[in-house]
């Protein structure tokens, strides 16, 4: 999803560049840029990019991943292909906490008494106009409302923690569907289960796998996310937010006979308030990323 500061555009929300709060980044990491995005892959889209590296140093596993999402993300209107997916999830599947900076034991010592509305902070790592990698980190209770994902396809990887994952996709356009309000349609629920790390990556695709979900920390969690292409208002790939409703809410003309437990309207909404949703920036304190390894 989007995060940063709402601008006035539709119902979008601004890249984490300019987060005003700016964490203290874990101590024996490496900083680097919060934000930093647009521009072509390989070609500076990133403030956590660099271009050299000493020749014969290993490849860090965040490098891998980012050198991996050059071959898989290939731009707007294309899915990953298959073999790309597994490839990648392969390689989501090795990433521990420390290959991004992160320490869980020192996230969640800052987060033992916090007041109000538990704030989600965001770590951007890199994004161009292709994909975009970072991760989000959030305390106890913690939420991230139910949006969509419009076009793209998106790897999430839980680094530390449990977090509970609610997930839908829409339903095939039925007759009768004229019928409704237009902000809302028909979905059906896809994943509706709590994860602890360490457990396996995700995908999901512009039309299955769950494109529209929301998360809420059971304990302090990360989640690692790698996505393509990004959000971009200009491009049509708003970020949408949704309110649950009953399937009882609007029962005329709709296709689903028999059981109906796991359907679900979604009304689109505008963006949370930030008293409603709070995000923080912070500093990314892994390694640095190096274009044209």
């Amino acid at each position: 999803m989007k995060v940063g500061t709402r601008v006035v555009e539709k119902k979008r929300v601004a890249p984490a560049r300019d987060a005003e709060r700016v964490m203290e980044a874990a101590p024996s990491a490496v900083g680097g840029d919060v934000g930093g995005g647009g521009g072509r892959c390989g070609g500076g889209g990133g403030g956590s990019s660099r271009k050299t590296r000493r020749r014969g140093s290993p490849r860090p596993l965040v490098q891998k991943v980012f050198d991996l999402c050059n071959e898989v993300f290939r731009g707007p209107g294309t899915v990953p292909r298959p073999l790309d997916v597994d490839r990648m999830k392969l390689l989501l599947d090795k990433m521990m906490p420390d290959d991004v900076g992160l320490s869980e034991g020192h996230f969640v010592k800052n987060n033992r008494h916090v007041e109000g509305t538990p704030r989600v902070t965001y770590v951007h790592i890199y994004e161009c106009e292709n994909f975009s990698i970072g991760i989000f980190l959030l305390p106890t209770s913690g939420t991230i409302p139910l949006h969509n994902h419009p076009g793209m396809t998106v790897f999430s990887k839980i680094l530390f923690g449990s977090v509970h994952l609610r997930s839908f996709d829409w339903v095939e356009p039925f007759e009768g569907e004229d019928s409704l309000p237009s902000n809302v349609a028909l979905a059906r629920l896809k994943i509706d289960n709590v994860f602890t790390a360490p457990c396996n990556s995700s995908v999901l695709y512009p039309a299955s796998g769950g494109n529209l979900h929301s998360l809420q920390a059971v304990t302090p969690c990360a989640v690692l996310d790698v996505l393509g292409p990004p959000y971009s208002g200009t491009e049509g790939r708003d970020c949408m937010y949704y309110r649950e409703l009953p399937y009882s809410s609007f029962s005329g003309g709709s296709p689903v006979g028999g059981d109906t437990s796991s359907y679900r309207w979604l009304e689109e909404i505008e963006p949370p308030k930030p008293e409603d949703f709070p995000v923080d920036g912070m500093r990314y304190a892994g390694p640095q990323i190096v274009e044209g390894f």
